[in-house]
């Protein structure tokens, strides 16, 4: 009896705490990590560094001078010489560490090796990225973070930046549009693209940025943001309408440059501008970013004159994406399938789209399209998205680099709210008003009525 009780009192604290961390791990692997995998984690790396640095081929010969200042004051064996390492900084998601690299050593070394340093320190990945040279960061992740996607608290955002979904190295995906400015996203039907466009419309909703929307989709998906648009078509006879105004619209812009071009001897250099961010503040107009849900709506054809039109819109979306940049105009081109069959055009406006994101799609053609010409061996990664994990994607750019990321969730009820709220700051474009969305007036609240009927008082 005695020895039962203490083994209850014993083993049942062990158990609980046991099934705590298993259910933890399971259910809230980020509290999980920071009770029992960030402390676990660190003391296998602190009491393995050296052998596991040698066993990965990232040691080298010791110098002579250390080899004779060890002889001299021990008995020691000389042992090969780790990448010198910094102070471990431990993160909600993981660890960092810098690395001094030894002599002869280059960060491809440590790239090549990151799959074997995630299993001797029991982590879910390590991603390696040069600080400088001869100094490289190891990012060690502690568990899957795309699995259940919590943004970083702090968020640096500025105009036209927009953070938009989480890395799988825990680092936010923020797209900056005076960095790459347009981008292509593909994505089949519920795998996260429609997610992605409420983030992006929601974040840029709250900034002075002109909102553009072309929805072939009988505007189901951009007319919930109207109050916050400056202009939407839900066809290709209204974007055949709207195209060619902007076009105008970025000719004004261009004029408008030149003339500051335009510049007597005596003016400083710094006032000589290409684009109109180099345009006084008082004299700047306002970014416009154009959205285009289902591209391919705008290529399909029926008629003769459909396909002149077709021409057309494809022209000026081209024009659009290859001079857009500098008068301030950015284009966000989405759809479900998008491949050379297209028509004529279709790569071409491809090569012009810097950004590319792809979430699951149907064919690995459209994965080819989005990725292939950037990074190949991206499509692969794509190509393996389940669809039981919505919002993960890949995203690239001309670069060459990818990234798998996944978008957090948002309603629709909470980014239509977003617009709502922003719709003061839709700017003043006199050439937009007549594609202005009608935005239905919501009715009043009904105050209820009193809960007690009052009575007449009665003689």
């Amino acid at each position: 009896m005695t020895d039962l009780a203490t083994l209850l009192e014993v083993g049942g604290p062990v158990a609980a705490l046991g099934g705590g961390a298993a259910y933890a791990r399971a259910r809230h692997p980020g509290v999980y990590w920071s009770t029992v995998g960030l402390p676990v984690s660190t003391v296998r790396l602190l009491s393995s560094y050296g052998s596991v640095m040698e066993a990965c081929g990232l040691t080298v010969a010791p110098s002579r001078l250390r080899v004779l200042a060890v002889k001299a004051t021990t008995r020691r064996e000389v042992r090969p010489v780790p990448p010198r390492r910094g102070i471990i900084r431990p993160t909600t998601t993981g660890l960092r560490v810098r690395l001094r690299l030894a002599p002869g050593q280059e960060p491809a070394d440590v790239a090549a090796s990151a799959e074997r340093l995630r299993h001797a320190w029991g982590v879910h990945a390590v991603y390696v990225t040069t600080v400088k040279p001869g100094v490289v960061e190891l990012r060690l992740v502690g568990f899957d973070v795309l699995r259940q996607v919590r943004m970083p608290r702090k968020l640096r955002t500025d105009l036209l930046r927009v953070p938009v979904a989480l890395r799988e190295d825990a680092t936010p995906f923020v797209r900056d549009y005076r960095t790459v400015p347009h981008q292509l996203t593909l994505g089949a039907t519920l795998s996260g693209k429609s997610m992605y466009l409420r983030h992006l419309v929601a974040g840029l909703a709250r900034q002075p940025v002109a909102l553009v929307g072309i929805d072939c989709k009988r505007g189901v998906e951009l007319a919930p943001f109207a109050p916050r648009l400056s202009a939407l078509a839900t066809d290709p006879e209204q974007a055949a309408e709207l195209l060619p105004v902007l076009i105008k619209e970025m000719e004004d812009r261009y004029d408008l440059i030149k003339a500051r071009q335009g510049i007597a001897p005596s003016t400083p250099d710094e006032e000589i501008t290409s684009d109109i961010w180099g345009l006084p503040e008082h004299e700047r107009p306002v970014p416009i970013v154009l959205f285009v849900d289902e591209v391919a709506e705008l290529f399909l054809v029926a008629t003769k004159k459909d396909e002149e039109r077709r021409d057309e819109m494809v022209t000026q979306l081209i024009r659009l994406a290859q001079l857009g940049r500098a008068a301030g105009i950015y284009l966000e081109v989405c759809g479900q399938r998008f491949g050379a069959e297209l028509g004529k055009g279709a790569t071409m406006l491809r090569a012009q789209l810097t950004g590319r994101v792809c979430h699951r799609v149907n064919d690995e053609a459209s994965a080819k399209m989005a990725l292939g010409d950037i990074a190949p061996e991206a499509v692969s990664a794509a190509c393996a998205i389940a669809p039981e994990r919505p919002g993960l994607a890949v995203a690239g750019d001309t670069s060459g680099g990818w990234s798998r990321i996944r978008t957090p969730h948002l309603s629709l009820g909470d980014a239509a709210e977003t617009c709502r709220e922003s719709a003061h700051l839709v700017p003043d474009l006199p050439v937009l008003k007549p594609f202005r969305p009608d935005v239905p007036v919501r009715p009043p609240a009904e105050t209820p009525g009193p809960v007690v009927r009052p009575h007449p008082v009665t003689d």
